[in-house]
C-alpha cells in the first residue's frame, strides 16, 4: 500500500470492467462522465460500501446480530480506506415534525439558549417576570439610586372582591401599621370602607427606607417579611427618586409567577422549546402547527338544502326523530328555523349547529303519547360527532370516506407555532425563539452576530451562541441563506437536504474521514456555486479525503484530481478513459468531457423559446343534453300520467 494513497484493484460492480484506480488521500477529487457510466457504481456502491462493512465488522458480534451484515462489493480488494460518509441526493425524510433547525440541530442549541438566559413574560398580560433568590433581590434593590426613598411592600390581595376589614385586623395584630390600597397608601387602623362588589388590590408595608450602604440588613429583614406576606413575591415603591430619575413600581419574585394574573410558571428547560416533547407541544396540534379537521365548506356541498334534509352531507341518513328534538332545541335557543334552507341561514346557526354552544345549558323536548319528557344538556356541535366517528372508525374504508371532507389548517390555538404558550413568551433580546426560527438563516445570522446581552448573560450562553452562529455560517457557506430554519424537512428538495448535511458535516470537525458527495451543485443558483466549493475545500483543508460525483465544470476546475468514466452510459461504459489533473482531461481524446472542456463540443444556447401559452380563465360551456332524452323524458311522463287519469 502507497502511503497516503486509497488503492482499489478489480472493481466490478454493477457495470465498472475490471477497474483498478489509486486516489490520493486528502483532496478533492471529483468523479465525472455520461450518466450511467460507472461513477457512482465506483463511488458509493464500491468505495462506501466497503467502507461501511468494514465498520460494522469491527464491531462486537453481540452488536453486529442487531445491525445485519452487508454484502461485500464486487472487488478484489481495497487499501488505504478511510472512515466513510455518504451525502446523496435524497430528501431529508418525510416526518413533518423535522425542520431544517432540528436537522442541523441549530434548534437543540436554541433551546439550550432560551432555557438559561430567556427572560419569561407573563402569558396573560405581557409583564415580564423572573425568579430571583433572596440575595439577587437584595443587589437589585441596593442598585436603586442612593438616597432614593421606597416602600417595601408584600402583595396579599390581586384583583378580588370584598371589604376586607379581618385582614386590615390582623396585620395590625401582626404589627403593622400602613397598607397601600388601590394605589394609595393608607393607615390601616383608620382604612377606608371598600366597596364590597369591587375588586381591589392590597398591599402591606413592611418598611420605609432610604438606599444607603448601611441599610442592607435593614432591607434584608423587609424583604423576608414581604415575600413570606406575598408568597414569593414583593414590590419595590419608589417615593422619592432623584430628579433625574423616574418613580414608580418594580415587582420582585422569588418564583416565576405574575402576580397580577395570578398565573404560576415552571421554570423554564430546553424540554420546554421542544415541540417533539409533552412538555413543550402545542396540546391542540400536538406539536405539528397544524390540524386535519372538518372543513365547513366541504361538509355542506350543496347549500339550497336545509339542515334536516341532509345538507351535512357526511351524516349520510336522513334525521331521526330523537335527533331532531335535540337539533330543535339548539334552533329554539338561537332563533332559527330546520328547514330554512343552509345558504340562508345566519352565520351564528350555521356556527352553533356545526361548533355547537360549549357550555351553554339548554333544555330538550321529547314529544310523545303521554305528554313532553324534558331534559337538559349541552351541545357539542355535528363536527363533534363527526370527528367521534372518524377516530373511531375501524374500517380505512369508512376512514378515507370521513376525510373526504377534511383539509389541514394552521393550528388556532398556537398559530403554527408548535409550542405552549409558556414557551411562546419566553424573549431574548425581544425575540421569542419562533421569530428566530421564522427568519431567513441570513437574518437569523446577523441577528446573533450583534445580540445584545449582559455579561451574566453572554458568559452563560457562550458555548450556545458559538455553535449556533457556526452552524448558521455554514448554511450560510453552502448558499441555504434564504430558507427558515422552521422549513419542514418533507419540503426540501434533494440538493438543499444534501447541502444541509454537507453543511452539518463541516460543523462536526471530523478528520481524517473519506467524504463522498452525489452532485451537490444540484438545484444551486451559479452565483452560489463558488461558495460550496470554499465549503468543500474547507472540508479538505481539515484534513478529510473529498469525493463528489459532478458534472459541473467549475468543480473539475476547482478539483485536485479528476477521474472520468465512461466512454459511453451502460454496457457501454464501466471503464476509466481518463485521470489526472484537468489538463489532462481536456487533452484525452477519449473523454467525452475533454471535447466539451476544449470548446471542441459545446451546449448551443437556443436562439428561441417557445412561447408560454396562457390557461383560459374562463370555463369552457357545458354541452347541452340531448333533445331525445328530453323528449322521450317527457313522453314517458305524459303516459304516466295519462295512465293515471284512465284510472
Amino acid at each position: 500500500m502507497e502511503p497516503g494513497r486509497i488503492t482499489v484493484k478489480g472493481a466490478r460492480e454493477h457495470n465498472l470492467q475490471n477497474v483498478s484506480l489509486t486516489l490520493p488521500q486528502g483532496k478533492l477529487i471529483c468523479f465525472t462522465g455520461v450518466s450511467g457510466s460507472g461513477k457512482s457504481s465506483f463511488a458509493f456502491d464500491t468505495l462506501f460500501a466497503e467502507g461501511q462493512r468494514r465498520y460494522l465488522e469491527s464491531l462486537s458480534s453481540y452488536a453486529r446480530q442487531f445491525l445485519g451484515q452487508l454484502a461485500k462489493p464486487d472487488v478484489d480488494h481495497i487499501t488505504g480506506l478511510s472512515p466513510a460518509v455518504s451525502i446523496q441526493q435524497k430528501t431529508s425524510g418525510w416526518n413533518p415534525r423535522s425542520t431544517v433547525g432540528t436537522i442541523t440541530q441549530i434548534h437543540d442549541y436554541l433551546r439550550v439558549l432560551y432555557a438559561r438566559v430567556g427572560r419569561q413574560h407573563c402569558t396573560g398580560c405581557g409583564r415580564a417576570i423572573s425568579a430571583q433568590t433572596r440575595e439577587q433581590i437584595i443587589s437589585r434593590i441596593l442598585e436603586l439610586p442612593a438616597k432614593a426613598k421606597v416602600l417595601i411592600l408584600g402583595p396579599v390581595v390581586r384583583g378580588q372582591k370584598g371589604e376586607y376589614r379581618d385582614l386590615f385586623e390582623d396585620m395590625i395584630r401582626q404589627g403593622y401599621a400602613r397598607a397601600r390600597v388601590d394605589g394609595e397608601v393608607v393607615s390601616m387602623s383608620d382604612a377606608p370602607q371598600l366597596a364590597r362588589h369591587v375588586r381591589h388590590n392590597i398591599e402591606i408595608v413592611v418598611d420605609r427606607l432610604a438606599i444607603t450602604a448601611t441599610a442592607r440588613p435593614r432591607i434584608a429583614e423587609a424583604v423576608e417579611n414581604a415575600l413570606k406576606l406575598g408568597d414569593g413575591t414583593l414590590i419595590v415603591q419608589t417615593v422619592e427618586p432623584p430628579a433625574s430619575q423616574g418613580g414608580g413600581d418594580i415587582l420582585l419574585s422569588s418564583h416565576y409567577a405574575c402576580p397580577e394574573c395570578d398565573i404560576n410558571f415552571e421554570p423554564p428547560s430546553p424540554q420546554l422549546f421542544s415541540f417533539n416533547s409533552p412538555s413543550g407541544m402545542c396540546a391542540t396540534c400536538h406539536g405539528l402547527g397544524t390540524t386535519f379537521d372538518f372543513d365547513p365548506d366541504l361538509l355542506v356541498p350543496d347549500p339550497r338544502k336545509s339542515f334536516l334534509n341532509v345538507a351535512v352531507a357526511p351524516m349520510r341518513t336522513r334525521i331521526g326523530k330523537w335527533r331532531r328534538h335535540i337539533y330543535r332545541a339548539v334552533a329554539t335557543h338561537v332563533g332559527f328555523e330546520l328547514k330554512t334552507p343552509w345558504g340562508k341561514l345566519p352565520k351564528k346557526a350555521r356556527d352553533a349547529l356545526l361548533y355547537g354552544l360549549g357550555d351553554t345549558h339548554l333544555t330538550f323536548e321529547w314529544r310523545w303519547r303521554r305528554g313532553v319528557w324534558r331534559h337538559g344538556g349541552t351541545f357539542a356541535g355535528v363536527i363533534e360527532e363527526l370527528r367521534d366517528k372518524h377516530r373511531k372508525a375501524k374500517s380505512n374504508f369508512v376512514r378515507a370516506y370521513y376525510e373526504k371532507f377534511m383539509h389541514k389548517a394552521t393550528c388556532t390555538e398556537c398559530a403554527g407555532a408548535r409550542l405552549t404558550a409558556q414557551a411562546l413568551a419566553v424573549r431574548v433580546d425581544g425575540k421569542t425563539i419562533t421569530d428566530i426560527s421564522g427568519m431567513a438563516i441570513r437574518d437569523a445570522a446577523d441577528f446573533f452576530e450583534r445580540i445584545k446581552l449582559g455579561d451574566t448573560q453572554r458568559f452563560i450562553a457562550a458555548e450556545a451562541l458559538k455553535e449556533i452562529q457556526a452552524r448558521l455560517r455554514f448554511l450560510c457557506d453552502v448558499g441555504l441563506d434564504y430558507l427558515a430554519l422552521d422549513r419542514s424537512a418533507p419540503t426540501l428538495s434533494g440538493g438543499e437536504s444534501q447541502r444541509i448535511r454537507l453543511a452539518s458535516q463541516i460543523g462536526a470537525g471530523l478528520v481524517g474521514v473519506l467524504y463522498i458527495l452525489d452532485e451537490p451543485s444540484i438545484g444551486l443558483h451559479a452565483r452560489d456555486n463558488q461558495r460550496l466549493l470554499d465549503s468543500l475545500c474547507r472540508l479538505r483543508d481539515m484534513g478529510n479525503t473529498v469525493i463528489v460525483v459532478e458534472h459541473d465544470e467549475q468543480t473539475m476546475r476547482a478539483a485536485d484530481e479528476i477521474v472520468d468514466f465512461g466512454p459511453g452510459p451502460g454496457v457501454r461504459g464501466g471503464h476509466i478513459v481518463a485521470h489526472g489533473d484537468i489538463r489532462k482531461i481536456a487533452a484525452s481524446r477519449r473523454s467525452i468531457t475533454g471535447k466539451y472542456l476544449r470548446g471542441d463540443e459545446q451546449i448551443e444556447i437556443p436562439t428561441t423559446r417557445r412561447p408560454v401559452k396562457k390557461k383560459p380563465t374562463t370555463k369552457k360551456p357545458q354541452p347541452p343534453k340531448k333533445p331525445k332524452a328530453a323528449k322521450k323524458t317527457q313522453s314517458t311522463k305524459g303516459k304516466r300520467s295519462a295512465t293515471k287519469r284512465k284510472r
